[in-house]
C-alpha cells in the first residue's frame, strides 16, 4: 500500500564554528559568518523516511520554512532520494519562534497528503526540540519523541523504539503519526550521483528571479515575471521545480506568523565571561589527585 511520509527540515548556521569572530556585540551570533548546513537529526529524520519508503512503498515529501537561500537544504533532500520539495518562503513568517513555526509548519502539512510525518529531535541553532511536538498537537495526531528505530509498520500499526536516557521504549501506536528522530537512529546515506547530476538544476521561483535580477538588472517587472514564469514551467515539465508556498497558500492567518504570532521575547542578552581568579596546579599522581578530591568534598564541591 505504501505510506506518505512528510520530513520536515531546516537549514541552520554550523554552530561548531562559532568563534569569537563570528558574534555580533549584543551577543547574537552573525549567521553571514557561519556556513549553512542541514541540521544533523533532520538528516535522520530524512534517512528513517527513505528506509520507509524503501520497506514499504509510498512517497517522500521534505518541506522546509526560511529564506530562498534554505532550498539548498531541499536540494540535499532530493539528492538523497525525497520524491518532493517544498519551500515555505514568506517575509510574514520572518522572527518565529516555536509557537509560530510550528503553526506554519502543520498549515502546510495539512496541504499534501501524509501518513507519517517525521523530523530531527531538535535543531542545533535553537536546540529547543519544541517545533516537532507543536506541529504534532496542532494537527491533532499523536506523537512520539526520541525514535532511534523502526521496529514494525503494518496496516496502520506502526510500532519503534525510543531512547529515554537510561533505557528504550518499545511504543505501538495507529497512523497518523508524528515522529522526531534522534542522531542514533541510523548513518544518513550520502547524496547519490545519479539524483545529484539530475538534481542539481532544481530551483524554486525566487531563486530564478534572483539570478535573473543579477544577470539583467534592467528588466521590468513585468518582464521578469514574464520570465520568471516562463523558466519555472520548463523546470516545472523536468520533474526540477521546487515548489515554493507562502503563507496565504497554505492558508495560514498572518496573525498567527512572524513576530505577530510569537509571544517568545527577549528581554536581554548577556554574553557570560568565566574568568578564574585563582587557580592551582594539581600533580598528576595517586597522592595529588587524592588531596584534590579531598579538598573538593572539604568544600562541598562534590558529595
Amino acid at each position: 500500500m505504501g505510506y506518505n511520509c512528510v520530513v520536515l527540515v531546516k537549514q541552520v548556521p554550523d554552530t561548531k564554528r562559532i568563534t569569537g569572530k563570528v558574534m555580533n556585540d549584543d551577543g547574537t551570533v552573525n549567521r553571514a559568518a557561519l556556513a549553512a548546513i542541514f541540521n544533523p537529526e533532520d538528516l535522520n529524520a530524512l534517512e528513517m523516511a527513505l528506509q520507509i519508503k524503501g520497506l514499504y512503498g509510498g512517497t517522500v515529501t521534505a518541506i522546509t520554512m526560511g529564506l530562498p537561500s534554505a532550498a539548498e537544504v531541499l536540494r540535499e533532500a532530493l539528492y538523497r532520494g525525497s520524491d518532493r520539495a517544498i519551500l515555505i518562503t514568506d517575509p510574514r513568517a520572518a522572527a518565529s519562534d516555536t509557537l509560530a513555526t510550528s503553526y506554519i509548519l502543520s498549515c502546510a502539512v495539512r496541504n499534501v497528503p501524509y501518513d507519517i510525518v517525521l523530523c530531527g529531535r531538535q535543531a542545533i541553532d535553537g536546540d529547543t526540540a519544541q517545533v516537532g511536538p507543536q506541529v504534532a498537537q496542532k494537527l491533532g495526531i499523536t506523537q512520539i519523541t526520541y525514535v532511534e528505530a523502526l521496529e514494525g509498520l503494518q496496516g496502520r500499526s506502526i510500532t519503534v523504539r525510543r531512547n529515554i536516557g537510561n533505557g528504550w521504549q518499545l511504543v505501538r501506536t495507529n497512523l497518523p503519526v508524528l515522529m522526531t528522530v534522534i542522531d542514533s537512529a541510523n548513518q544518513p546515506r550520502i547524496p547519490a550521483a545519479k539524483r545529484l547530476m539530475r538534481y542539481k538544476k532544481a530551483r524554486a521561483r525566487c531563486e530564478i528571479e534572483a539570478q535573473l535580477r543579477l544577470e539583467r538588472p534592467q528588466l521590468e517587472q513585468g518582464e521578469l515575471a514574464e520570465l520568471v514564469e516562463q523558466a519555472a514551467k520548463e523546470l516545472s515539465s523536468r520533474g526540477l521545480l521546487i515548489e515554493q508556498w507562502d503563507i496565504d497558500m497554505i492558508g495560514a492567518d498572518p496573525a498567527l506568523c512572524g513576530r505577530s504570532g510569537s509571544p517568545t521575547k527577549v528581554h536581554r542578552i548577556q554574553s557570560v565571561i568565566l574568568s578564574a581568579k585563582d587557580s592551582k596546579t594539581v600533580e598528576p599522581t595517586d597522592a595529588g589527585i587524592s588531596q584534590m578530591i579531598s579538598e573538593l568534598i572539604s568544600d562541598r564541591i562534590i558529595a
